[in-house]
Order: C-alpha cells, then structure tokens, then sequence
C-alpha cells in the first residue's frame, strides 16, 4: 500500500504553465517516481490539452475504428465527440441522460452509465439504445457510475449515487438500494450484487489475466481495493492503495498490470493521474492543472493516455499499452 508522502508538490512553473504552451522536454509534468516507470515516459512527448470548456468531463472511451474519443459532461447533459485525425470537436449525443462512465462491449457496442434514468445501456450497431440495467431486487438503481465488459461478456458497474445527490449531475432523489458493484450476466442478464463493502464504489478494471478486480472507493476512505477473482466473481477485498489527501477516480490497467488511477482533490502537484505498480508502489505520476475524473488508453498502438479533467480533455502519449 502506497500513502499520500510518496507525492511531492512540483514548483508552479511546472503545474502551472498553460497547458497548450511549448514546453521544455522532457515535460516536467511527466514525474519518473520510481525507475519501474522510466521506461514508460517518452522524452519528446508532453501533456496536450485537446479539448476545453466543460462542467465535468468524464468517462472518456476510444474507438479505433473511426479515430475518435467519446466522453461526456455530465452537467451539461452530452457527450462529446474528438476526432483524431482534424481536431474537430462535436456533440456526439444531447441529450446523454447526464451520462457518466462508458465503455465498449466485445463487440464493439457503446456501454454508458446514465445518471438521469439510474440505468446502463448499450448503444446497438444501429443507433439503437438497449437498457442492461435499471433495477435490482425490483428497486431503483441509485445512479449507475462506472463500467467495464470482461472477457466473458459480462458487463460491471458501480451505483455509488452520485447522480441523485443533487439536481446538477442528474436529478435529486433518495436512494433505495446499497451502494453496490454489480454484475450483468451476458447469457440471462440477470443484475448481480457482488461488492457490497464500499462506501462509494467508483472506478474499476481488471488486471490483464482478469485475475484481480480493482475497485475504487471515492467515499471517506478514499482507496483503491483489488480483489481475487475465484469462480469469476470477487473475494478477498483489501486496500491496494492510500489515495489520501485527495481520491482516486476512474482507473485502467496496463498490458504490465500497472493501474493508472486518476487523482483529485489533492491540489497542485497531486491532482492527474498516479501511476502503481502491480505491487501497490506508485512509480509514476502526470501532473495537470485540474482535477482528473477518469481515462483511458486510445490511438493508433493503444499508447496514448486519454484524461478527463474537470473542464478539458488532455492527451499524452508513452511507451505504455492500455489493455
């Protein structure tokens, strides 16, 4: 387990600077915390900002197939569209239902997590909007957060309840269920509670062999919790990783087993994206001038770091493969 002392304030020339401005390499944003992520930074590489002007950018997802990055901003009810060949920026969807995390299934298909309807869908080949969930034990979901399809099909998300808290991400109401992990069965869709310990369950990914599941807890702990996965469903849950004095976020995994967590509320010098090693020891961290809400890997070889943070989209390439 990592704690908050291993992350060091960095001068505000280095935090500071806008972030489209030239910049001295190797980026001094990039921060080598430990040899295990040396090789991973490119030295002529540097954070970009491709993207601003949003309430709460977040649940960034890659399509390969048509060069592009989707995310929504939650508040501002949409989902926004990059396209990586002209830059050009464009609504995807309005309305998005407030969305929050997305993904893709195998088969290429959108999953989204919708705060306004408290349900997670699947945006069919043709346009078609399948729900998956909005309910379990004949309730309500509280606000679906976070999403990840494994190897089987299946897909797992989070219902924190973030998007009922108030009327800005969603609509205010009461919670009547647990705050939960669940699993969607990929043969009889059957909405599955399988974590119910957390306060405030967030993020999540699987290692690459989907031997482990890591979960985030966004509440008064503030950790990342990994799982071993027995019979394709989580036990043994312990903390992974301290992210005090700020929280983790959305989080992905590395072809290496790396977790890339995004951080905020920390403040400057501790606020993007901490990088840990499969041991729990952060190697590595991207500073950026706003809090980081999610990310994940994209581009021509799946090495480009793709970062939400709070009203812009950043970029930086390395010599990391996302899963």
């Amino acid at each position: 387990m990592q704690d908050a002392g291993a992350w060091t304030s960095l001068t505000p020339l280095e935090t500071g600077r806008f972030p489209d401005a030239p910049v001295r390499y190797p980026d001094p944003a990039v921060r080598v915390l430990d040899e295990r992520f040396a090789r991973y930074r490119i030295g002529s590489a540097a954070v970009e900002r491709l993207a601003t002007g949003y309430r709460w950018a977040e649940g960034p997802v890659w399509f390969g197939d048509h060069r592009c990055l989707v995310w929504s901003d939650i508040p501002n009810d949409r989902m926004m569209r990059w396209d990586e060949q002209t830059g050009a920026v464009t609504v995807f969807r309005q309305s998005s239902s407030f969305a929050n995390g997305n993904t893709r299934d195998r088969s290429g298909r959108l999953v989204t997590c919708e705060h306004l309807t408290r349900r997670v869908t699947r945006t069919e080949h043709d346009g078609r909007v399948t729900v998956l969930a909005d309910r379990s034990e004949g309730k309500p979901l509280n606000a679906p957060n976070d999403v990840v399809v494994s190897d089987d099909g299946a897909v797992w998300f989070t219902d924190p309840g973030y998007g009922i808290l108030s009327d800005y991400e969603g609509d205010r109401a009461e919670p009547e269920l647990p705050t939960r992990v669940y699993r969607i069965d990929p043969a009889s869709g059957d909405v599955e509670p399988v974590i119910d310990a957390l306060e405030r369950p967030n993020g999540l990914c699987f290692s690459p062999d989907e031997w482990l599941l890591y979960v985030v807890d966004s509440g008064s702990r503030r950790t990342i919790h990994v799982y071993d996965m027995a019979s394709g469903r989580p036990t043994n849950g312990r903390v992974f990783a301290d992210m005090g004095p700020g929280t983790s976020d959305g989080i992905r995994c590395d072809v290496d087993g790396n977790v890339w967590s995004a951080a905020a509320g920390g403040g400057d010098g501790y606020d993007g994206v901490h990088v840990f090693d499969p041991d729990g020891t952060v190697i590595g961290q991207v500073v950026l001038p706003e809090q980081c809400a999610n990310l994940c890997f994209g581009g021509r070889r799946n090495n480009r770091l793709f970062m939400a943070a709070g009203q812009s989209v950043y970029s930086l390439y390395t010599n990391a493969t996302g899963l």
